[in-house]
């Protein structure tokens, strides 16, 4: 949103991908297509769990180019939360290539803080860990890593930061 609408003054993303994934977005005259899955990439862990971290890695090859989201039209800051057990794609390459995209434009309000040993569902403190669960757009159960003390730990850390975050980027005049 911060990179389509005016307005937004602070940015936070969770885990998030750097391209749009499954279904084109479609905004006034803007069309931006999925990312291309490379399926070859799907393993199977020796639980059984299907592990989907490397299937969208390739947001900046050229036949990707544009699924990425173009986050260098935004003015707004960002803050850049990554676990680095994420499971569920690598969270912390696609904040790398944001960071660098933003970089490439002249544009250094961003932050970036990493939770190792975290998993893809970095929520509010006290929700529980959540290794693995049924994926909607895969059909199954996928991992999504992290382990259960360190990603309490880092919900607990992020919930700080994202408070402080807005609580200095935004101002009372600018919010509902």
């Amino acid at each position: 949103m911060s990179s389509l609408l005016e307005g937004i003054t602070a940015t936070v993303c969770i885990n998030g991908c750097s391209a749009n994934c499954v279904i084109p977005l479609h905004y006034k005259d803007i069309v931006i297509p999925p990312l291309h899955p490379t399926v070859e990439n799907v393993k199977i862990s020796d639980s059984g769990l299907i592990n989907i971290r490397d299937v969208l890695s390739g947001a900046t090859l050229e036949k990707n180019r544009a699924s990425l989201i173009p986050i260098e039209r935004a003015s707004c800051r960002f803050l850049f939360a990554v676990a680095e057990d994420d499971q569920n794609w690598n969270s912390a390459l696609f904040a790398q290539q944001a960071a660098a995209t933003l970089r490439l434009h002249g544009k250094a309000s961003f932050q970036v803080v990493a939770y190792p040993k975290a998993g893809h569902f970095l929520e509010v403190p006290h929700m529980p860990h959540c290794p693995s669960g049924f994926h909607a757009a895969v059909g199954g159960v996928v991992l999504f890593g992290g382990e259960p003390k360190a990603h309490s730990v880092a919900q607990l850390d992020l919930w700080e930061r994202v408070q402080e975050f807005f609580k200095s980027h935004l101002d009372n005049e600018s919010t509902c």
